[in-house]
């Protein structure tokens, strides 16, 4: 019997801290890239992407993206997966009339244009509270449609990302039925970021169970425990039998009072999975979960939407 193979997602910089708050946050394309290699021969097999300006702001620029794929894929190959998310400062966010602030939709859809395998898709309607600013990201069925509609074209494997049974139940579903990605789909259950994002799920692993539950059969899915939920849902995951992620987008510490590097959190999962009867997963071996095509160099950023 072979052993069960285990899909390691490393996450090195998300969209929301800064280096003030940790100094191994790696934000720019040659340092992501150093730390990404690293985690990549520590056992991780995808990588969740988001790009930074100069000052570490957030940005979906695809040249900047393009640049950190480049440096990644000469590198290892990893799979690479951008953020079309973004994040929730820099040039990510600006103010409407009426005072309130918005995730823009038209930075967002960058993301698409630098050559990655895969890229999230937030199927998902939320406020972010950050900086004392609340944040609409306003994803609406529409605009859901249109991101797995575009990443479609472009061959690029949606990550469904999802905060709340409803997100599944509602807006992931009602797309996968349409036929919008290659079987199966991959569910990222994002769980504990509910005192940041409203409408999401604390981790408890009776929530989990039921995110788990509520997902379309034959889907494959991870989960990712934010701040001190990080370890404790990623093992939780795999009980169920689902995937993991780690890293300093979703959690600044090693352990209470200390802070931690991507590899370090890197090196402690894979050591987990391996004492819990399972081995990571290769890159080959998680495109061949997911039913992804063969790595190839990222495409130049083009972008016209």
């Amino acid at each position: 019997m072979s052993t069960p193979k285990v899909i390691i997602t490393i996450a090195p910089t998300g969209g929301m801290a800064f280096k003030s708050q940790n100094p191994n946050l790696p934000t720019q394309p040659q340092e992501i890239a150093d730390d990404v290699y690293d985690c990549y021969n520590a056992g991780a097999s995808i990588v969740a992407l988001h790009a930074r300006n100069t000052d570490d702001s957030a940005t979906c620029n695809p040249d900047i993206y393009y640049d950190m794929n480049t440096r990644i894929r000469a590198k290892c190959d990893i799979i690479l997966n951008n953020s079309t998310g973004g994040g929730v400062h820099g040039e990510m966010i600006g103010q409407n009339e009426n005072g309130m602030w918005e995730l823009l939709w038209e930075e967002r859809i960058k993301g698409m244009e630098a050559g990655a395998e895969m890229c999230t898709l937030d199927a998902t309607t939320i406020i972010a509270s950050f900086d004392n600013k609340e944040i609409l990201m306003n994803t609406a069925p529409s605009r859901c449609r249109f991101l797995a509609d575009e990443m479609k074209k472009r061959g690029i494997k949606p990550e469904w990302e999802v905060f709340s049974p409803t997100h599944i139940l509602q807006d992931t579903a009602t797309l996968l039925a349409m036929g919008v990605d290659e079987e199966p789909a991959y569910v990222n259950l994002v769980m504990g970021v509910h005192r940041g994002f409203q409408n999401a799920m604390p981790y408890s692993p009776k929530n989990l169970q039921f995110m788990v539950e509520c997902l379309p059969p034959g889907t494959i899915f991870g989960a990712s425990g934010i701040g001190p939920a990080q370890l404790p849902c990623a093992i939780n995951s795999l009980l169920l039998g689902g995937h993991v992620r780690v890293g300093l987008e979703d959690n600044l510490y090693y352990s209470h009072g200390r802070l931690a590097s991507n590899i370090e959190l890197t090196e402690r999962i894979v050591r987990l999975v391996r004492e819990m009867g399972y081995e990571p997963a290769t890159p080959k071996e998680a495109r061949q979960i997911l039913n992804l095509p063969r790595p190839g160099a990222p495409v130049k950023p083009a972008f016209a939407l």
